[in-house]
């Protein structure tokens, strides 16, 4: 090979080799662009993700840099006071004759002696300090209402947290159904003392309510409230350990003008009872006069404008046909009469509302029917008609109260809570049913001389008819079956000496009659201490 063909043979292999780094060259920058290219949103994303995590974390260092300084001006105004009463008072020698002995009691304090020049920034300084500390007092009192008013849920909606706990010393002369809550009296047994003596906290109470979104226009709403006189452990001292109680639980709907409520509740056609702290577990003058209960229901109300201050409200619902029986069994729920008839029980209520004397009136009329069956073809018809009233009589005193007249009401506490009479034993197939008619009602006066100062006293009464009770002995009741009329009357005074603090004390008369003439009675005293929360 000549000059000129190792000369070409450099040249094919210096183009060779540029050729081959040319393309390792190509190779390696066309692999990271398509990758880059199929890849720009998801980096696109990232960085607006790490974006909005350095926007957070600027704004938590915000909030934290903010709660230190107003710590820290917090303990800065503290101390500022502190300083400030510090130099505006002095201790002086107390006026004693000399070689007399001291004590912590002598000494005096005063404002530091200054010159006139002096007396101007003191001044100031006093007076920076009095309002510094009225606004410390004021964020104080603000963080403390936030921190009480807080309670924590489940949902993101706002629940409250109320209730009362009750302490209940009583007395007894005579014999009564319950010695904390009597409505009944009875002829003394023998060998007894002829009277009692006990306390209780088991009429405290306690409550919860959420204030939910709106729905169709609505507002939503619902509350629970519970006690603690379910029944008593069996245990030794079980009455001291109250079993805790549903007493009422709702959710409401509410528009402008209508209200849906369904869950267990008072009867909506019979809402008033005396006011007494004494029967918080079971409303005053139960079994004499006073128509109410608890029952699970739906209902429908809806108000009108009449005037400037006054509405017409109509209601009217179904609910859960109780008539008086006990459970047949504890575990179970087994039918009875009511719940038998395969319908529900059913409520209307008409009611006048406005303002009088500057106090609120009501003056209402309602109506109640439900179908029982008693088995074997035994059906009743229950039925009650009655009105209730609030009326202020000025601005002190106002009347209060209710009437009656129905048949087959042992469900709302009406015939000394018996819905019918028996010919015989209930459980033979010829035995013959009666619903027992009864009339009844009870009235209340009260007197407030103060807003913290009330003094309340009532009486009521519950007649079943004499002719029933006559006609047939035998009643499925809570009581004496030969009972036809029993008598209450109440006098109490409510002292408040605070919104969340009050003290009362009543005195309860009872008198109880049976078919035979004979009758019988007793007192009670009720002295109680209640803070609400």
């Amino acid at each position: 090979m000549g000059k000129r063909g190792w000369w070409d043979c450099l040249r094919f292999t210096i183009l060779a080799g540029l050729l081959a780094v040319a393309g390792a060259g190509f190779g390696q920058d066309s692999g990271p662009a398509a990758e880059s290219s199929s890849s720009a949103p998801s980096r696109d994303e990232v960085r607006e993700l790490r974006e909005q995590v350095r926007n957070l974390r600027e704004a938590v260092a915000a909030m934290r840099s903010e709660a230190q300084r107003y710590h820290a001006e917090t303990i800065e105004l503290r101390q500022e006071i502190e300083q400030i009463r510090a130099a505006s008072v002095t201790r002086v020698e107390p006026a004693s004759s000399a070689g007399a002995s001291v004590d912590a009691a002598s000494y005096q304090v005063a404002p530091t002696a200054a010159t006139p020049g002096e007396t101007q920034p003191d001044q100031r300084k006093t007076e920076r300090a009095a309002s510094l500390e009225e606004e410390y007092q004021l964020l104080s009192g603000k963080v403390d209402e936030q921190y009480q008013t807080k309670v924590e849920s489940a949902s993101k909606y706002r629940v409250r947290l109320s209730g009362i706990v009750l302490l209940n010393l009583f007395s007894n002369q005579g014999t009564v159904d319950s010695i904390d809550l009597p409505t009944l009296a009875y002829d003394l047994p023998p060998g007894a003392s002829g009277g009692s003596f006990g306390a209780t906290l088991r009429q405290s109470q306690i409550g919860f309510e959420v204030f939910g979104p709106q729905l169709a226009g609505a507002r939503t709403r619902a509350d629970l409230q519970l006690d603690l006189a379910g029944g008593f452990s069996s245990a030794p001292n079980g009455v001291n350990a109250g079993l805790l109680r549903l007493r009422t639980g709702t959710m409401h709907l509410d528009w402008a003008r209508t209200s849906l409520v369904a869950g267990q509740d008072g009867l909506f056609f019979s809402p008033t009872s005396p006011t007494s702290f004494a029967t918080l577990a079971t409303p005053a003058l139960t079994y004499a006069g006073n128509l109410w209960s608890w029952v699970p229901q739906i209902r429908v109300e809806h108000r009108w404008s009449v005037g400037e201050d006054s509405n017409l409200l109509v209601q009217g619902g179904i609910m859960d046909p109780v008539s008086g029986e006990r459970p047949r069994s504890s575990y179970y729920r087994q039918p009875v009469a009511g719940e038998q008839s395969r319908q529900p029980a059913y409520g209307a209520r008409v009611a006048w509302m406005g303002s009088l004397f500057g106090q609120p009136f009501h003056v209402g009329f309602g109506g109640y029917y439900s179908r029982q069956d008693y088995g074997y073809g035994r059906t009743v018809d229950a039925w009650g008609g009655m009105s209730d009233w609030d009326l202020p009589l000025g601005r002190q005193f106002s009347v209060s109260g209710k009437l009656y007249r129905g048949r087959g009401l042992g469900g709302l506490y009406g015939g000394i809570g018996r819905s019918v009479m028996f010919s015989g034993d209930p459980a033979s197939p010829s035995t013959e049913a009666k619903g027992l008619n009864s009339v009844g009602g009870w009235a209340q006066l009260k007197y407030r001389p103060a807003s913290k100062l009330e003094f309340n006293g009532a009486f009521g009464q519950d007649n079943p008819h004499v002719a029933d009770v006559r006609a047939f002995p035998y009643a499925q009741s809570y009581g004496d079956p030969t009972l036809v009329r029993n008598q209450g009357s109440l006098v109490n005074v409510i002292y408040r000496p605070r919104s969340d603090l009050l003290f009362s004390a009543e005195y309860r008369y009872l008198k109880t009659f049976t078919v035979e003439n004979a009758n019988y009675t007793a007192g009670h005293v009720n002295l109680m201490m209640g803070v609400l929360f």
